[in-house]
């Protein structure tokens, strides 16, 4: 298990203790996904994927379909992607994914926690450069054999594959995500989760004291509404005592 796998381990971790927070996110990825390629997840492949994760974080089917339906709403606003890249203090790099239907309060936002946490917010491709990005899917294990997996995967971009008890995963750069998801969908396989991930190339460790004025800033991003994933390049104490 490789970097990536480590990586995805300390964020779930934080990522799922949130419930309500993440049902937040997860329906503003129902809504794009619906205003890009319509609510039907059979002809939606975007949506389907959606709802896996949905479905992976416990989100009533209640939830679900009250997205749907409300993202068909063609008075709703869009959701605009947009990535943001800055300096925690220390020189640790952040990234942060937003998904917004207000750029101008989102922009102000997350300008003032870099402020007020003594950090830098940067411009375009000033440490995006720093993570790979990447793709990944957790599938069922249903006594597939994890060899006769990668052969049958490695020609649509497939990289890393293992086994967990929480089923098969497999990790891909970010531009593979489509070509994966159609042939493990051509091939039956059940598809429990997927999504998209940043993975910093190189950590840096601080002491406990630098460690808590970071994590200061990253967890006011993360409290944001509009904050859908927040990346950086600082390595958890937590970690290194594993």
């Amino acid at each position: 298990m490789g970097r990536a796998f480590e990586f995805r381990k300390e964020r779930k971790m934080k990522r799922w203790s949130a419930m309500s927070k993440t049902f937040t996110r997860l329906g503003k990825d129902i809504v794009m996904a619906v205003k890009e390629g319509g609510p039907d997840p059979e002809t939606n492949s975007k949506l389907r994927a959606v709802i896996q994760n949905c479905k992976a974080a416990n989100m009533p089917k209640d939830n679900i379909e009250r997205a749907i339906k409300r993202a068909s709403d063609k008075s709703l606003g869009d959701y605009k992607n947009v990535l943001f890249e800055g300096y925690a203090p220390h020189g640790i790099a952040v990234l942060v994914e937003t998904a917004s239907d207000n750029n101008n309060r989102t922009v102000a936002n997350v300008r003032s926690y870099f402020n007020k946490c003594n950090g830098n917010l940067g411009t375009s491709g000033s440490v995006e450069f720093m993570f790979d990005h990447i793709c990944n899917f957790r599938i069922k294990d249903e006594g597939i054999d994890l060899d006769d997996l990668e052969l049958e995967l490695i020609d649509f971009g497939a990289e890393e594959l293992f086994k967990d008890e929480d089923g098969i995963h497999i990790d891909a750069p970010f531009e593979s995500f489509g070509r994966i998801q159609k042939e493990l969908e051509n091939r039956n396989y059940e598809i429990l989760s997927s999504e998209f991930e940043r993975v910093p190339q190189v950590t840096k460790q601080l002491n406990t004291e630098q460690e808590a004025e970071v994590n200061k800033l990253l967890d006011l991003l993360d409290d944001d509404d509009d904050v859908q994933n927040v990346y950086h390049t600082l390595q958890s104490s937590k970690s290194e005592d594993a």
